[in-house]
């Protein structure tokens, strides 16, 4: 079925002049290419401007080592230029662990690298400024969210300012962006000149020299260290993120206040969670659910194809794993769908023509927290916890997966699917009854009965990340006690249900307070339960995690107290080496380190006979539960 090029938002100046523009109101720069999906944020942000009744186009990739021409096609926007890396921030999408280039980019057409430079919102809103100086500038995206405050950057191997300095932007928009943007287009709209607009919640602005602190007698502030303190000392630097990560996740948040310079960085506060009528909104706008038909011959787009035909049901994570941005961006409330909304997207699918019947994946950030959420507010509104789930569930916290099952078997049962997958990282301390004490077992026994039965496409992934408990806390995860319980019931499912459906368990190496006996421990445990871990991935410190501040400071942000880091490549090879004890080519060197250290006993539980060992698959994807 051929569709008419003013379905999707103008990418070109032709496409503009189809709908009869003669001028825009919003131009926004994105890293990727488009995709008119709701898992894509700049088409996301695009439709939510477009529906509020403003003239937006969008200027996917531009090349910035030419004459610019991409960024001069649409001319100068009437309210101002959005900027965002897009889905991912692109060192993350440019760099492995170990900083080797990668020689594909997931969001750019053919899957072809090059489409895009480092630090890309930096890049774009450094050319806007100078062909443009009186045009104001938005930033938002997962780059500009996490990179808001000082932060370190691995790639460089230092500090960096809040990216408002360094792009030059005149405004950030942090988490999920929905919120701010309808308030920020009213604002000017009604003629209010960008530069006052700074005390919009969700956002963060730089004050000039001499410049006045906007005034809310709603809100208090909490003025962390300088930049310039930060650059000075790593100990300062890390009791900032105690304070950053606890206002970023309360329902009453304090305004943060940071010199940089001469100049001052206020972030206001978050919005509250979005409604079940707001997040409805969001994702029902008339995506075409396609890339735009100018990337045909280029070839396909990869993130798009992995989640054509996925559904995603809420946003958010409680779980507050020390290592991972989810709830940095996404907030750890969880803001969930309707019913009625997801099972519109489900008539949506099923009406495209290469539909054949399957949802790849019918879940979330966390594939099993959708409608959970505290049983009394007002507890939630003093929070200011990290996790609602470690070092223990909250005894306020509803984790009934009853609402999840039901729509589980709804989608099922729709006419045109023949099967729905959940493929999203299952957070599978929620369904241990010994962890998950206040869950009712016949609730959890349920789920995970519809789950194994009709739910898996041959294997269930689930992420312990370690064996090691010291390991675990860190990472604020739970014992790996509760997965050996997990596995327990899931084999016995498995069974019931004859079915033969691997337990894909995936691991991280040289995290924070993993030293190289822990993973020895690890990789003899994982043997003892029939594992051989083939693809497996080493920690990589990304802006705005707990992780992060360990990993570049030494310290705990909670504590203050030094924690163990592998920092030097051969460290970091030395215990991804365990992963892999099976390889001939690695036993005689891990036989000398574990004799080096008295560990004999390791050395003949690791290094005997392999048998009936269970393969692992590659491991895919960089956000897990």
């Amino acid at each position: 079925m051929n569709r008419p090029l003013t379905d999707w938002l103008p990418i070109t100046r032709k496409e503009v002049e189809m709908r009869g523009w003669e001028e825009l109101d919003v131009i926004l720069i994105s890293g990727d290419a488009y995709v008119d999906h709701p898992a894509f944020g700049p088409a996301v942000i695009g439709r939510i401007i477009e529906n509020a009744g403003y003239r937006v186009a969008i200027i996917p990739q531009p090349n910035w080592q030419d004459d610019l021409r991409d960024f001069k096609k649409m001319g100068k926007p009437r309210l101002f230029f959005g900027v965002t890396s897009g889905c991912m921030d692109t060192m993350v999408n440019h760099y492995t662990a170990n900083k080797r280039k990668r020689a594909t980019d997931a969001y750019t057409a053919g899957g072809q690298s090059g489409f895009r430079p480092d630090y890309a919102v930096n890049v774009y809103c450094n050319i806007l400024k100078e062909l443009y100086p009186d045009v104001p500038i938005v930033v938002g995206g997962i780059e500009a969210s996490l990179r808001r405050v000082t932060h370190y950057d691995y790639w460089d191997d230092r500090l960096f300012p809040s990216i408002l300095e360094s792009s030059r932007a005149d405004l950030l928009v942090y988490g999920m962006g929905e919120q701010p943007l309808r308030e920020i287009l009213d604002l000017l709209n009604k003629g209010v000149p960008l530069s006052s607009l700074s005390t919009i919640k969700q956002t963060a602005v730089m004050i000039e020299e001499g410049g006045k602190l906007p005034k809310n007698k709603n809100w208090e502030d909490v003025e962390i260290h300088s930049h310039e303190v930060c650059l000075k000392d790593k100990i300062k630097f890390a009791s900032n993120f105690k304070i950053i990560e606890q206002e970023s996740n309360k329902v009453q948040a304090r305004r943060i206040l940071q010199q940089v310079g001469k100049k001052k960085l206020v972030i206001n506060p978050p919005f509250p969670p979005m409604t079940e009528n707001e997040i409805d909104h969001s994702f029902d706008l008339p995506y075409t659910r396609l890339p735009h038909p100018k990337y045909k011959k280029r070839g396909a787009i990869p993130a798009y194809e992995m989640i054509k035909f996925s559904i995603n049901m809420h946003r958010g994570c409680f779980g507050g794993c020390s290592f991972c941005t989810i709830s940095a961006h996404q907030g750890k409330f969880i803001a969930s769908r309707s019913e009625e909304s997801i099972l519109k997207e489900v008539d949506e699918m099923a009406k495209m023509p290469d539909f054949k019947g399957y949802i790849s994946d019918l879940g979330g950030p966390s594939a099993n927290m959708y409608k959970m959420k505290g049983k009394v507010q007002s507890i939630c509104d003093k929070c200011s916890a990290p996790s609602c789930i470690h070092p223990v569930i909250c005894h306020n916290l509803d984790t009934t997966h009853a609402p999840l099952t039901e729509i589980y078997q709804k989608v099922n049962a729709h006419e045109g699917v023949k099967k729905a997958f959940v493929s999203s990282g299952i957070r599978y301390d929620l369904l241990v009854s010994s962890y998950n004490k206040k869950a009712d077992p016949a609730d959890l026994e349920n789920y995970m009965d519809e789950l194994v039965e009709n739910h898996l496409s041959g294997r269930m992934k689930v992420a312990p990340e370690h064996t090691s408990d010291n390991t675990l806390k860190v990472m604020r995860k739970p014992s790996f006690k509760y997965f050996h319980e997990f596995k327990k019931a899931y084999d016995r499912l498995n069974k019931k249900h004859g079915k033969e459906q691997p337990l894909i368990p995936y691991f991280i190496s040289s995290h924070p307070g993993c030293e190289e006996q822990d993973m020895a421990n690890l990789a003899c445990e994982t043997k003892d339960m029939g594992f051989q871990l083939e693809q497996v991935q080493g920690f990589t410190p990304t802006p705005m995690t707990v992780a992060t501040v360990i990993y570049y400071t030494g310290v705990h942000p909670y504590t203050l107290k030094p924690v163990y880091t592998a920092k030097t490549r051969e460290d970091k090879e030395n215990q991804h080496l365990f992963f892999f004890w099976y390889k001939k080519e690695n036993q005689e060197k891990i036989r000398r380190k574990l004799t080096k250290v008295g560990r004999e006993d390791m050395v003949e539980s690791l290094l005997g006979k392999v048998k009936g060992s269970e393969v692992i698959g590659r491991r895919k994807g960089k956000k897990r539960a």
